[in-house]
């Protein structure tokens, strides 16, 4: 065999050999795809089952059982009565359920209540009597560190005029 040739076939089966020496060669390149042809594909699937914008949406909380909470803050929402579907696009934050106190308070159902009890339970106790004591004591010792007035400071004004 011509050893050009043989070169050329030792090259071109490094390109496309997968394992080691013995294995087969590949027949051909995988081209894996992005996710925005996985979007198209989503957005056609939700084009068949009827899905609506829903327009006006500011914020969306999805909230975890862990207390964790799912945050979309301008999310694009469309939903579809009849099949029962809403979907939510957008910019996503995972947050926990105390950074969002007590904005969401409202959004909380009776099964988030016990979360929202067990993470209220950890937080320290604050008592309304103590803060309110410490808060006298800084305004008397603010009015101890003001001088009195010694001197008439009306005379020399008096005087100039």
């Amino acid at each position: 065999m011509n050893q050009e040739k043989l070169n050329k076939l030792i090259a071109q089966t490094a390109q496309v050999r997968i394992g080691g020496k013995g294995t087969a060669r590949r027949k051909k390149k995988v081209v894996h795809r992005t996710a925005t042809t996985d979007d198209k594909k989503l957005q056609n699937s939700l084009k068949k089952l009827g899905v609506n914008n829903i327009p006006g949406i500011e914020e969306v909380n999805m909230i975890k059982e862990d207390g964790m909470v799912i945050h979309f803050t301008n999310p694009k929402v469309q939903a579809s009565l009849a099949a029962n579907t809403f979907a939510i696009s957008g910019a996503a934050e995972n947050k926990n359920m105390t950074e969002m106190l007590p904005g969401i308070l409202n959004q909380l159902g009776t099964e988030n209540l016990a979360s929202f009890r067990k993470i209220a339970e950890k937080m320290p106790v604050q008592e309304s009597g103590q803060t309110a004591n410490i808060a006298a004591a800084d305004i008397d010792e603010d009015d101890e560190e003001v001088p009195d007035l010694v001197d008439n400071f009306d005379a020399p004004s008096k005087e100039e005029a």
